[in-house]
C-alpha cells in the first residue's frame, strides 16, 4: 500500500531514474558476492559498482577484465544488467506486467511512453509487446549466426560467447569474453574475421535505430516515404555517421592492413563509435586525428528510443536544421519538409551544451587528478557520457575520484539529461509575469 502511494506521487521521469538506479546497486551488490569471481573473492564495492553502472548504462569501460575476473556466475550477472539496460527498466518491467497478464493503467503507459520516447500514450503497450519479441528474436538470430565460429575456436564455450556478444552488441554495451587470448583486447583478434565483423555492426546498428523506428520499417517494409519524420531523419543521419567516417578511417587511418581487413577495421570503428564500445584494432595505435574524429561519433551516440545513448542522431539533424534556417534566413527550422517546433529547438540546444559541458569539464577533472594527457582524458568521458565503452586504457589505472565521475557521466549518459532535470526539477512551465522584450548582440 505504501509503495504504490509512493508510485502515484513519483512523475515518469523520477520512475526511469530510480529504475536504473535500484537496478545498478543491485548489481553491484550481486557482482560483490564470492562467487561472481573467478578467485571466490569478495569483490571491492567501488569496483563493482563500476562494473555494475557500466553494463546497467550500457557503456562497456571496465576496471576488471571481463572473462579472466569473473566467473560464470558473475558474467551471467552482467549479460542480465546488460539486457535490462539495453531495453530499459521500464521495458522490462513492462514485458513482465503482459506476459502475467496484469492491466497496465495509465500511469503506467505514460512512464512507459517517456522511456521509449513514444509520441504518444496511444498503442505504446502494443509497441512493447513488438520490442520484446523483436529484441529476443533479433539476439538468438545474431548469436545463431556466430557459433560456427567461436565454437570452432573455443569448443563447447563458444555457444556462451556466441549468446553473450549478441546481446551486449544489440544492447550496444561493448562487453566482451575475449580477455583469456589477451586482457582487455575486445576483438582485435577477429580484425579480418567477416562473419563476428559483419553480424557485430549489424547488432549494433539495428539495436541504435530506436525501437520506433523497427516498427516503421516493419510495418511500411521499404516505402521511405511513407515513414515517420523522425524515422527518416534517423535512418539518413545514421547512413551519413557511418558512411563518411569509415571514408576516413579507410583513407588515412588503416592504410597499413591489406585490403580485406582495412575494409572490414574502417567500418567497424565507424559503426562501434556511436555507443557500441568493441573494437577491432588497437585504438592507441590510432593517430590523433583519428582519436578527435572519435569523440564527436561517440558523443552523437544513437537515436532516441534505443538501446544507445548519447546525444542522439536527432539532437544533431535539429541543431544542423537550426542553423541551415539561419544561412537560408527562414523564420524556423526545417526536416524533410517539415517545420520543427521552437520548443524542440531549444531542447536541443539545452543537451547538447550540456553534454559537451560534461564531456570537457570531466575529461578537465580528470586531467588534472591524475596528471595525465588531455585527449586520452577527454576520450574516456567521452566514452562515458556517450555510453560508448571504447577506452585507450586509461579507465583500470584511475582513482577513486576519476573513477566516480566516470560513474556519474554512465549514468547521465543512459537516462538522459532531460529524464535528469524533469524528473529533479519538474517538467511545468514556470509562468509569471512577461518580461520585457530587449536584444543582444551575438557573433
Amino acid at each position: 500500500m505504501i509503495f504504490k502511494k509512493l508510485q502515484s506521487k513519483l512523475s515518469p521521469f523520477q520512475k526511469i531514474l530510480l529504475g536504473f538506479a535500484a537496478v545498478i546497486v543491485v548489481g553491484a551488490l550481486l557482482l560483490m558476492l564470492p562467487i561472481s569471481s573467478r578467485s571466490m573473492e569478495v569483490t571491492p564495492f567501488s569496483d563493482a559498482l563500476f562494473t555494475s553502472t557500466s553494463a546497467v548504462c550500457v557503456t562497456g569501460l571496465i576496471v576488471r577484465d571481463t572473462a579472466t575476473y569473473w566467473s560464470w556466475f558473475g558474467q551471467l550477472i552482467l549479460l542480465v544488467l546488460i539486457q535490462i539496460g539495453g531495453m530499459g527498466v521500464v521495458t522490462v518491467a513492462a514485458a513482465v506486467a503482459i506476459i502475467s497478464g496484469r492491466k497496465i493503467g495509465l500511469m503506467q503507459r505514460n512512464t512507459m511512453q517517456e522511456s521509449v520516447s513514444a509520441p504518444t500514450v496511444g498503442g505504446v503497450v502494443r509497441l512493447m509487446s513488438f520490442t520484446v519479441r523483436a529484441v529476443f528474436c533479433i539476439e538468438a538470430v545474431g548469436a545463431v549466426l556466430m557459433m560456427p565460429v567461436f565454437i570452432r575456436d573455443f569448443g563447447a564455450k563458444g555457444i556462451w560467447m556466441s549468446l553473450f556478444h549478441s546481446v551486449s552488441a544489440f544492447c550496444n554495451a561493448g562487453f566482451d569474453l575475449m580477455g583469456n587470448r589477451a586482457p582487455f583486447s575486445s576483438l582485435t583478434s577477429y580484425t579480418g574475421q567477416p562473419v563476428v565483423n559483419l553480424v557485430i555492426m549489424l547488432l549494433i546498428i539495428v539495436g541504435g535505430i530506436g525501437f520506433l523506428t523497427w516498427e516503421d520499417v516493419c510495418k511500411n517494409k521499404l516505402h521511405f516515404r511513407r515513414y515517420r519524420m523522425q524515422s527518416k531523419v534517423i535512418l539518413l543521419v545514421s547512413a551519413v555517421l557511418i558512411v563518411f567516417p569509415a571514408l576516413f578511417f579507410f583513407f588515412l587511418e588503416f592504410s597499413d592492413l591489406p585490403l580485406g581487413k582495412r575494409l572490414l577495421a574502417s567500418l567497424f570503428q565507424s559503426v562501434t563509435t556511436r555507443t557500441a564500445g568493441f573494437n577491432s584494432v588497437d585504438l592507441t595505435s590510432m593517430s590523433d586525428a583519428g582519436l578527435l574524429l572519435m569523440l564527436p561519433l561517440m558523443l552523437i551516440g544513437g537515436s532516441p528510443g534505443s538501446t544507445a545513448g548519447g546525444l542522439k542522431t536527432t539532437t544533431v539533424a535539429v541543431l544542423v536544421a537550426s542553423v541551415v534556417s539561419v544561412f537560408r534566413k527562414r523564420d524556423s527550422a526545417q526536416l524533410i519538409n517539415r517545420r520543427i517546433s521552437d520548443e524542440t529547438v531549444k531542447h536541443a540546444a539545452a543537451i547538447f551544451t550540456i553534454y559537451l559541458s560534461l564531456f570537457f569539464f570531466g575529461g578537465l577533472a580528470i586531467c588534472a587528478v591524475e596528471g595525465l594527457p588531455l585527449l586520452p582524458c577527454l576520450f574516456e568521458t567521452a566514452s562515458a557520457v556517450g555510453t560508448v565503452g571504447l577506452s585507450l586504457g586509461l579507465t583500470p589505472t584511475l582513482g577513486t575520484a576519476s573513477r566516480i565521475i566516470l560513474i556519474a557521466l554512465m549514468f547521465f549518459g543512459r537516462v538522459g539529461c532531460l529524464t535528469l532535470i524533469y524528473a529533479t526539477l519538474g517538467k511545468k512551465v514556470k509562468t509569471g509575469s512577461m518580461l520585457p522584450l530587449d536584444k543582444i548582440s551575438i557573433g
